[in-house]
C-alpha cells in the first residue's frame, strides 16, 4: 500500500516531487472552482476506528454517523489524494440520489473512474473546463445541502457540514 507519511497540509502537496506541479495545479484548480469548501489536511482516522485510514486533501468538511459503532467520522465532500501511481479524486456529493460524478464520467480526460472517484496521471490530461464545472457544481449542492452526499464508503447519511 502507498502511504503519504506526512503531517501537515504543506507536506503533502510537497511530497511527491514527481507530482508535485499536477498536485498543485488541480488544488489551484479546485479552490477557484469551489471557494466554499475550505481545505484541509484530512489526516485520515486512527486504526481501530471508523472511517477511511488514507491521508488526502479535504475541501469542505461533514461529519457521518458510521453504521456499525455510530461514532462521528469526518469526511470531505471533496477528497484529493496521491496513489502509488496516480492521482485519485473522491467526490461523495450526489445530484438527484445519483453520484454527481456519473454525469462527468468519461468526458474528464481520467484514467479510470469508479462510483464516487477518479484518477488521472498528468494535469495534462484532464479536461480543465469541465472539471472546474465539476467542482463548482459540487460546492453548490454540498453548500445548500449537506446531506446530498454519498458515503459509500460504510457510513449512514451526513449529520452536519463543518
Amino acid at each position: 500500500m502507498f502511504r503519504v507519511d506526512v503531517k501537515s497540509l504543506k507536506d503533502y502537496l510537497e511530497f511527491d516531487l514527481n507530482r508535485r506541479s499536477d498536485l498543485q495545479k488541480l488544488d489551484k484548480l479546485i479552490r477557484s472552482s469551489a471557494p466554499g469548501l475550505k481545505r484541509y489536511f484530512h489526516q485520515g482516522t486512527p486504526a481501530g476506528e471508523p472511517g477511511m485510514r488514507f491521508k488526502m486533501i479535504g475541501y469542505g468538511k461533514l461529519h457521518y454517523q458510521a453504521a456499525r459503532s455510530g461514532k462521528l467520522v469526518e469526511w470531505p465532500p471533496v477528497g484529493v489524494a496521491l496513489q502509488k501511481n496516480y492521482i485519485s479524486v473522491y467526490l461523495s456529493v450526489t445530484k438527484h440520489g445519483a453520484p454527481l460524478l456519473k454525469s462527468y464520467s468519461g468526458k474528464l480526460g481520467e484514467l479510470r473512474v469508479g462510483h464516487n472517484n477518479f484518477s488521472f496521471k498528468a494535469y495534462e490530461d484532464l479536461d480543465v473546463r469541465r472539471l472546474a464545472s465539476l467542482f463548482a457544481e459540487a460546492e453548490q449542492i454540498f453548500l445548500s445541502d449537506p446531506r446530498s452526499c454519498s458515503l459509500a464508503h460504510g457510513g449512514t447519511k451526513p449529520l452536519r457540514a463543518r
